[in-house]
């Protein structure tokens, strides 16, 4: 029981002397070291930062041995360092504000990717636009939680950001990758040139080419969805839930994907595309 009593007098001493103002303290300070990692991982600034730090601990290290001679070098290399810091990475600094100005507040605790639904959508609508009106055929899969890696397996591994200057150049004729289908997993290009299976389907409209059979068949084993531009008519055609519409445009496309990027729950993705200016022609 005494026990029991300590630990009582213990945890009514700790919250006697802990306020809320120092939980939010500490929390704002994680937070903004959080970020700072983040913004430094892909940056030249991360050995830099492993470089003060060690400044540092050497500095508190001859501190505590009393090397006053390299206690007092290490603190003015300290000082100077910190202004040449601030020359050598101010564009990186000017990003990294730029990107903090441009941050929704309800954006703060996620990480980049998950916010860039919009961003995703737009970089593939103006792809299968300009193949579009090229006459590229193109096939693109945007994975959602069935995973497809024997899928993955059978192209070549590329985990690149989604551009649409990658995907047009992915899929231009005669190039070693355009003969398959680009596969995005988590807002990245993961692998192109992957074999999809065909649907069996034997009531399919003629007007369904390869690459279309190929879409639903995927849709058919996954929630996957598929966007297909077609070689020939460069009509664009979305396949989802073993369903398949076409004769979107760019901005119909990006609603359509947009809205189902963005979505936290997966939503019913043939009612969504059928919403936003798509012809279905085959429904399983």
């Amino acid at each position: 029981m005494a026990i029991f009593n300590s630990i009582a007098e213990a945890a009514e001493n700790f919250f006697a002397f802990f306020r809320l103002a120092d939980l939010i303290d500490i929390l704002i300070i994680a937070l903004v070291f959080y970020k700072l990692a983040q913004i430094s991982r892909e940056t030249r600034a991360n050995p830099i930062i492993k470089a003060v730090l060690l400044f540092v601990a050497a500095t508190w290290i001859s501190d505590w041995l009393s090397l006053n001679t390299v206690n007092y070098i290490l603190r003015n290399v300290m000082q100077i360092g910190m202004f040449a810091i601030l020359i050598i990475f101010q564009p990186e600094l000017r990003n990294a504000l730029e990107k903090v100005g441009r941050t929704k507040f309800s954006n703060l605790f996620t990480h980049d990717e998950e916010n860039s639904a919009e961003e995703q959508a737009e970089e593939i609508a103006a792809a299968c636009a300009q193949m579009s009106a090229e006459r590229i055929g193109a096939l693109i899969v945007l994975e959602r939680s069935t995973k497809i890696g024997d899928i993955i397996r059978t192209g070549c591994t590329i985990n690149g950001d989604i551009s649409r200057d990658i995907l047009i150049n992915i899929f231009i004729p005669n190039t070693p990758l355009h003969d398959g289908a680009v596969i995005i997993r988590d807002g990245k290009i993961l692998a192109a040139r992957c074999i999809l299976p065909l649907t069996q389907n034997e009531s399919l409209s003629s007007e369904l080419g390869t690459r279309h059979r190929a879409a639903i068949g995927l849709t058919e084993s996954s929630d996957a969805i598929v966007v297909v531009v077609s070689e020939e008519t460069g009509k664009i055609s979305i396949a989802a839930d073993g369903s398949i519409s076409r004769n979107y445009t760019g901005e119909t496309l990006k609603k359509a994907l947009n809205k189902v990027l963005s979505s936290k729950e997966k939503e019913p993705s043939e009612k969504v595309f059928m919403k936003i200016g798509g012809k279905k022609l085959w429904k399983k």
